[in-house]
């Protein structure tokens, strides 16, 4: 991967156009308004898939039943060196089609990964340290090419206590890096900071996993992230 830009906005006309006739995700064909609705399935007592793992974490479990309708869902994922809990991956393809689905143009395919640990506590030097660790996982695992839109890096801690100078970082932390200067879309990295006990998160500008760690509120309050992008 070469020929990146930090921080740059992608116009609406340039090689990011994110019409789309169609989405699905990796679990078969979905609607991606129906994707947005984040499942609260399994944190109210229904059981879960059986192929969806089982966390000892109880706020992890509850958790991962927010996000098991959207994502694919690993525990104790290693990733270049770094050890997390949970571990999520979504994709979505957007294509746009003329008269027939198979006459179809402008695919495009969107990704999201997930990086879930908790930690005895955090500073803004350990979130600057995520940010470097996803930026060096961003050149291995993005294939860049025509058809990649978008990949979202989101690291999630799980901490005692959110300090004010980690809430600070977060909620004002936003990092896109363009891909081939828009040609071969972007990504972009996002930072998660919760303390489940305290009911505090903060959260980065270009997400919207608020609505599924924040146990405490209200799951249908809107903001802003990769679904709310694509729609």
């Amino acid at each position: 991967m070469s020929d990146r830009e930090e921080g740059a906005n992608v116009g609406d006309g340039g090689a990011e156009d994110e019409g789309a006739a169609n989405e699905r995700g990796r679990r078969g064909p979905v609607e991606t308004d129906e994707a947005a609705d984040l499942n609260e399935a399994t944190a109210t007592g229904e059981a879960p898939p059986e192929d969806v793992p089982v966390w000892d974490d109880e706020y992890v479990e509850r958790v991962s039943g927010r996000l098991l309708h959207n994502f694919d869902l690993e525990r104790d994922r290693t990733v270049a060196g770094e050890s997390f809990t949970l571990y999520g991956r979504m994709e979505i393809e957007s294509r746009k089609q003329l008269f027939h689905a198979a006459l179809n143009y402008a695919n495009h395919d969107s990704t999201e990964h997930l990086f879930v640990a908790r930690r005895d506590g955090v500073g803004v030097a350990d979130l600057e340290a995520s940010v470097e660790w996803a930026h060096d996982l961003a050149d291995e695992w993005i294939d860049a090419d025509e058809e990649h839109f978008s990949t979202d890096f989101t690291v999630a801690l799980v901490v005692p206590r959110i300090p004010e100078a980690v809430r600070a970082f977060v909620e004002g932390f936003k990092d896109r890096t363009l891909i081939k200067y828009g040609y071969y879309g972007h990504y972009e990295v996002n930072l998660v900071v919760v303390a489940p006990e305290r009911e505090a998160i903060a959260t980065s500008r270009a997400t919207d996993l608020d609505r599924a760690f924040a146990l405490w509120a209200e799951p249908e309050e809107e903001s802003s992230g990769l679904l709310d992008r694509l729609l």
